[in-house]
């Protein structure tokens, strides 16, 4: 980690931070999930730097990048992935993301084919085009009351509250977690209520190498086997790889099977280029 390049893209209008490991191995992009950032990927990072010139994007409201009043939806957030790939001169990189980065990544690979050359999803899935539900008042009084006392909870009480909710993470995964909630800005609730894209419409239009990881819907994961067959069905040639015994959050329940599915994949990405 000490080699590894921290710094700012102007990208889309905005600044966007992102972590680098460098390294002369093709690129990988990561895309976190909503209320972590970029370093939540750090044990994964570490796994694959001496393979991957491996970044890790920080999301609009996310870490250490502006925090823009509006444009938290799949369709703002991949234009923002594309500037930053195009300011970072990356060429074709492949795309990991897991859930809202998930989103990203298929609405990358829908709007902007000739930028990512695969793409990865970690239990992200197309749920219709209805609009996100707008939740009640009183649930964004208390997201956003929970969000702001973060600044007073200090890294340690965060990263305890993390493990007693999720015992099964590794003690590698508390601390990037517990950081990414005390940079994160209450402007992300903004994309409640926002129409969601037009993933059947969308999803066609993948043409790179895509693959799908999906996890137990009882342990807590999003995508079920309808959901990913139903993506299968439009974006003909996504592939569905299961991981038993994890929820929404894969990579941190299954870290190994985890990598074996990532190399595999990214692997034959490589062999095919």
């Amino acid at each position: 980690m000490s080699t590894w390049q921290s710094g700012f893209v102007q990208a889309n209008g905005l600044r966007l931070h992102y972590t680098r490991t460098g390294g002369a191995g093709a690129p990988l992009v990561l895309a976190h999930g909503f209320s972590d950032d970029g370093l939540c990927w750090t044990p994964v990072a570490q796994a694959l730097e001496a393979e991957y010139d491996v970044i890790m994007m920080d999301a609009r409201g996310h870490g250490r990048s502006d925090a823009p009043e509006s444009g938290y939806g799949p369709l703002d957030l991949a234009a923002d992935l594309a500037a930053a790939i195009a300011a970072l001169s990356l060429e074709r990189p492949a795309v990991l993301g897991h859930s809202m980065g998930g989103s990203t990544a298929l609405a990358l690979a829908s709007l902007y084919p000739d930028v990512p050359g695969a793409i990865l999803v970690e239990d992200s899935g197309h749920a219709g085009s209805a609009p996100r539900p707008a939740r009640d008042p009183q649930w964004l009084e208390r997201t956003r009351a929970q969000i702001a006392s973060y600044a007073t909870t200090t890294r340690e009480e965060l990263m305890a509250r993390c493990h007693v909710n999720s015992p099964t993470w590794s003690e590698a995964e508390l601390g990037p977690w517990a950081d990414s909630k005390k940079r994160l800005s209450p402007n992300v609730l903004n994309r409640l209520g926002e129409p969601s894209p037009d993933w059947e419409a969308l999803l066609p239009r993948i043409t790179c190498p895509a693959l799908l990881i999906t996890a137990d819907p009882e342990r807590g994961s999003m995508v079920t086997a309808e959901t990913a067959a139903a993506m299968q069905a439009l974006a003909r040639q996504l592939q569905v790889v299961h991981i038993a015994d994890a929820g929404h959050n894969i990579r941190r329940e299954q870290f190994e099977r985890y990598l074996e599915v990532v190399r595999a994949f990214l692997q034959e990405w490589q062999a095919s280029r």
